[in-house]
Parts: C-alpha cells; sequence; structure tokens
C-alpha cells in the first residue's frame, strides 16, 4: 500500500507538471497571437527566405534553359570515349573507313584506334608546339574545327579557328595553309567545310573578320555580322564569297545532290541556303529554324542533317542576343567563362537536332538534359551503320549512341 500510494503520489504530481506546461504554452501562444507582427519575428530574418525565394523564381523565368516538348532523352545513354585533350569540336572518317578523328584544342588531329591503342597523334596545324596546352587555346598553336577528308585523294581538309583552310596529306603530319584569304579580307577564323569533289570546289564558313575562335561567344552575342560563306576553286585558287553579312554562322554542308549548301547562325538558329545550282542558282533564302545555339552539321546518310547544338536558349541570353547595345557591354565587362554560364542556364546539357534535307523542318531532337552523360555538343555525325558518334567543343570525350 505505500508503494501504490506513493506510485498515485508521483503520478500526481506528473499530471500536475504536465498540466502546469500545457497552460504555459497555452499562454504563450494567446500572447504570441495578441503581439505585433514586427515583434514575433525580427525583419532580417526574412531576408535570407525572401532572398531563397527570389532566387529560385529569377532562375526559372530568367535564366533556366528552355523546355523543348517532343524530345527523346537518349543521349545519357550514349558510350563515351575519353581523350587525353579537351574539345574534339569535330571529328571524321578516312575514306577506308578508319577513325574517327578528331580536332582537339591543343592544334592537333588525333585518331582513334580502337579500344587496344586509343587516340594517337595524325596531324597538327602549326609548327610551333612548345607551350600547346591540353585544356585550352593557344593562339600559336592553332585552333583545328571542322574536317572534310576529300575521298578521292585522302588528303585531310582543316578549318583552323586561328589559320584558315588547311590541308594534310593521307600519311598525316603538319598541314599546309590551302587558303586565309577573300576577297582581299583575311580569313580569320575558318569554321566549317565541305567539298564539291566533281566541282573541285571547297565551301568553308569565316565566322567573323574580327573575332577568333576564343572569342566566339561574343560573336554571338554582341551582334556581329560579318560572317561569310566562300567558295575557293581548287584549280583556279579563286577564293570568292557567295553569303555575307551572317552573324556567327558556324556550322555549313553542301546536300545530297550539292544544288545547295545551308549554313547555321549560332546567335539566331537560322539555318541559311544557298543554292548552287538550278533556276535559283547565286540565290539564298532561310531554310529552317534550329532551338539554341547550333554548331557543327553534317549530312546523314539519306540526305537530311544532323546539327550539334552548344546549348538551348533562356530567356536572359535570348534577350542579350536580340539587344546589340547590351551585347556590346556583356563583351567589356563580362568574364568569358561566366558568360558561357548564362547562356547554358549554369546547367551544361546535351542536345542534337535532325532536320529534313528537303524541307528543313525538324525531324527529331535528342537530349540529355540532366547533362549526365554528354555536354556541349558541337558535332552529331550519323553513320552508314546507324551509329551517332557527337563532339563537343570543351569536353575531353566523344560519344557514341547505338540507336539500333
Amino acid at each position: 500500500m505505500k508503494c501504490c500510494a506513493k506510485n498515485c503520489k508521483r503520478m500526481c504530481i506528473q499530471t500536475a507538471s504536465v498540466t502546469h506546461v500545457s497552460s504555459a504554452k497555452i499562454l504563450i501562444f494567446v500572447r504570441l497571437k495578441r503581439m505585433p507582427l514586427s515583434q514575433k519575428v525580427p525583419t532580417w530574418a526574412a531576408v535570407p527566405a525572401v532572398l531563397a525565394v527570389f532566387s529560385v523564381i529569377s532562375y526559372q523565368t530568367i535564366i533556366a534553359p528552355d523546355n523543348l516538348k517532343g524530345t527523346k532523352h537518349v543521349l545519357s545513354m550514349a558510350k563515351t570515349i575519353p581523350l587525353p585533350v579537351h574539345g574534339p569540336e569535330s571529328i571524321e572518317w578516312d575514306p577506308q573507313g578508319g577513325g574517327p578523328y578528331a580536332a582537339v584544342v591543343d592544334g592537333r588531329i588525333l585518331k582513334w584506334q580502337g579500344d587496344g591503342i586509343g587516340w594517337v597523334e595524325f596531324a597538327y596545324t602549326s609548327p610551333h608546339r612548345g607551350n600547346c596546352s591540353r585544356h585550352e587555346v593557344v593562339p600559336t598553336c592553332g585552333r583545328p574545327l571542322g574536317l572534310k577528308f576529300e575521298k578521292k585523294t585522302g588528303d585531310l581538309y582543316i578549318c583552323d579557328g586561328y589559320l584558315g583552310v588547311m590541308k594534310v596529306g593521307p600519311e598525316g603530319g603538319l598541314a599546309e595553309l590551302v587558303v586565309d584569304q577573300a576577297e582581299g579580307r583575311k580569313v580569320m577564323f575558318a569554321n566549317q567545310i565541305d567539298i564539291d569533289e566533281e566541282e573541285d570546289v571547297l565551301y568553308f564558313n569565316d565566322s567573323s573578320d574580327k573575332y577568333h575562335f576564343r572569342e566566339v561567344f561574343y560573336v554571338a552575342s554582341n551582334g556581329d555580322r560579318t560572317g561569310r560563306v566562300i567558295r575557293y576553286n581548287k584549280k583556279t585558287k579563286e577564293a570568292k564569297v557567295v553569303m555575307d553579312n551572317l552573324r556567327c554562322n558556324n556550322g555549313l554542308a553542301l546536300n545530297k545532290d550539292r544544288s545547295f549548301l545551308i549554313s547555321c547562325e549560332s546567335s539566331t538558329g537560322l539555318v541559311h541556303r544557298y543554292w548552287i545550282k538550278g533556276p535559283k542558282a547565286g540565290t539564298r533564302d532561310i531554310f529552317a529554324k534550329v532551338p539554341g545555339y547550333p554548331d557543327n552539321i553534317r549530312l546523314t546518310p539519306t540526305g537530311d542533317f544532323w546539327l550539334g547544338i552548344h546549348c538551348k536558349k533562356n530567356p536572359l541570353g535570348r534577350f542579350m542576343i536580340n539587344n546589340r547595345w547590351l551585347g556590346k557591354i556583356v563583351e567589356k565587362t563580362v568574364n568569358l567563362d561566366l558568360l558561357i554560364a548564362v547562356m547554358n542556364g549554369f546547367k551544361p546539357h546535351g542536345i542534337a537536332v535532325k532536320i529534313s534535307g528537303e524541307t528543313g523542318e525538324i525531324l527529331e531532337v535528342l537530349e540529355d538534359i540532366e547533362g549526365k552523360t554528354m555536354q556541349y555538343v558541337s558535332e552529331a555525325y550519323e553513320r552508314d551503320d546507324g551509329k551517332l558518334w557527337f563532339g563537343s567543343v570543351f569536353t575531353p570525350a566523344v560519344w557514341v549512341l547505338d540507336r539500333k
């Protein structure tokens, strides 16, 4: 009975304590309800929360990359083939099917020899190799971009973003200059090239007469319209401008019957067409418009075109490109790395677009929306076996997607 009495007493005390605490909580709550809002929470305490909400809203409405409808999220499944050097901007195969060959940032063209051997040096565009970097551009080392093999000779033609159009024989080694001027103006930014072998003619882009490769994003943002498409006759050595007043024209390709070529503007997403043959020969028109900032163009085995897309656009980047005055301010005040980050929404990702070779209609859009595998796609190259190969202007890798 004594124990029971003690237990009862202890229970009474505990019950009283609980009742007391609960009453205290109720009293505090009532008092808080009667307090003015300014006395409940210090103003400074709300600032971080407001800023956080504002940042999220701002990112989603201003900076986040566009959300494209109807895309296929398959690029994250591609196989990665690492390189010892950054930036395989363009890839190509020789007439015997060897390759791919990759144009990389240190001025060289590397050749893939399979998993057992890996990448080996094939060619280089500049004899000045002493201070070349595997991670960033050194102008004296050159910067090879667009690659194209001539089937009948085995020669590899190279657009170098500093040196002009170059050529190297089937054995590789140091490339020789083919052309670096057209109609009295120096070729400042040779970018991508294609060959009409029947006519012995080269067509290539000169993306700007003021900027070289390293400033490509300033070219895209500041409204520069000095881009040209140049026709070079190998027999007469004549270089003639066939399209001008282009805004950072990047990719270029002939169509299947070589009756026209197309060249895309990275700034606007416009794909311009120049008629080479037929009743419209010598005229130009708009062939297509693609999302994002397009880079290289490659003809498919069936006559359509793949375009590598550096990244999708966002409202801030679109506003900057549409207002030349802002682009010029950005050029003078914003670090290039920051500009690149802003343009891709601080979220590098992978995207490629396929358009019809007849109508320019968008046929497919492939994405790695999170950039888990693929980022900064510069080129999409479809092979006869159906495999899609991808290059990148920054990443030290190429990718291959077996769509079968």
